[in-house]
């Protein structure tokens, strides 16, 4: 409420200042006018006294007069130009008093729609110190939050919000989240697996009666989505039916394609077994498939999914050094401060990795 008075008070003062010129109106210029006319007369006078006194002839004194007459009429023509417009000055005075008045109401109206009124004040020593890839999620969720407190049916603010949520630990908001933006707009696969994933996070990896439900609503609308096809063998597997969800896994791994993380993570769910190839085999080409995809990094050091695919890898391979190299390298190669090196740091933090200042 502060916030409003005080900008109110200064848009107030600013409109003052801008009024008063219009306000005076042309009141200046006359008493200009009037004034040369004064001066004129004082030299007509001037005149008289000096060819009095001898010091001009008449036929000088003449001259001057005539002179002086010929600015004094050029000076009453001027007014009487201004007299004949004169009227059309009230209403370009009005124009311009509704123009400069209509200034606060465009102003305030985009500040509410595009700024972020509700957002928290910061000291500079606080903001100086923060991790700047770390501020940028911060805001992200602080603009997020304060605009759908204000537009609460906004179903893409809420896309928006829970995968940060679920990124950073925060399994119950992420699953409200998803939840709401299914509720608002439409069930749909994503919306409907990260529920389900968040659900199976808040219960410590334990994929419940709620997540498994969610993840089957998932796949009655998008069979071939990986997230759900995995839960629901997970589930299986926690449910004490390894056999069925070892078949679902080497469904899932079989229509892979060639460098998809997925590979790593369904073979770290299956302990190392795989029943077409040994386990140095099967070790060996998930090292091949994570080489090819830190490669294909290295080229093209500008793919943020990729950099995620990788970390992602090295983690499920249970190798957070290289998790974390993988981390620094691509948070330098998209720049420390900017969105995707923001979202890389997120990401890392989420899987307990280090984000260096």
């Amino acid at each position: 409420m502060l916030f409003w008075i005080v900008a109110a008070a200064l848009t107030f003062g600013a409109c003052l200042l801008l009024l008063a010129p219009l306000a005076r109106g042309n009141a200046n210029a006359a008493d200009a006018q009037a004034h040369e006319i004064e001066v004129y007369k004082d030299q007509l006078l001037e005149i008289e006294r000096d060819m009095a006194r001898g010091l001009i002839s008449a036929s000088e004194a003449e001259l001057a007069r005539a002179e002086i007459g010929r600015k004094i009429i050029r000076l009453s023509d001027a007014q009487q130009t201004a007299g004949s417009t004169a009227p059309s000055r009230p209403l370009a005075r009005w124009i311009g008093a509704a123009a400069i008045l209509s200034l606060p109401l465009v102003s305030w109206g985009l500040y509410a729609a595009t700024g972020s009124p509700f957002y928290p004040g910061q000291p500079l020593q606080a903001r100086l110190e923060r991790d700047p890839s770390q501020a940028f999620v911060d805001e992200l969720i602080a603009r997020a939050e304060a605009h759908l407190a204000a537009n609460p049916n906004d179903a893409r603010g809420w896309d928006v919000l829970a995968p940060i949520y679920l990124r950073l630990g925060r399994y119950s908001e992420a699953a409200t989240a998803f939840a709401n933006a299914s509720r608002l707009d439409e069930p749909t696969a994503a919306r409907l697996a990260g529920e389900g994933e968040a659900l199976t996070a808040a219960a410590n990896g334990q994929v419940t009666a709620d997540a498994l439900a969610r993840f089957e609503a998932a796949l009655a609308l998008q069979p071939d989505d990986l997230p759900s096809r995995y839960f629901v063998a997970l589930a299986s597997d926690q449910a004490g039916n390894g056999e069925e969800a070892g078949r679902m896994w080497q469904e899932m791994r079989e229509g892979l394609p060639q460098g998809s993380p997925w590979h790593g993570v369904i073979a770290a769910a299956m302990d190392g077994e795989d029943a077409a190839a040994s386990g140095d085999d099967q070790a060996a080409m998930i090292e091949n498939m994570v080489a090819s995809l830190a490669a294909r990094l290295e080229a093209n050091p500008h793919d943020v999914d990729g950099w995620q695919q990788l970390i992602r890898s090295y983690m499920v391979l249970e190798r957070p050094q290289d998790a974390q190299s993988a981390l620094d390298r691509g948070r330098a190669a998209m720049g420390p401060a900017s969105p995707e090196g923001g979202h890389l740091a997120a990401y890392g933090l989420s899987l307990g990795l280090e984000v260096e200042q």
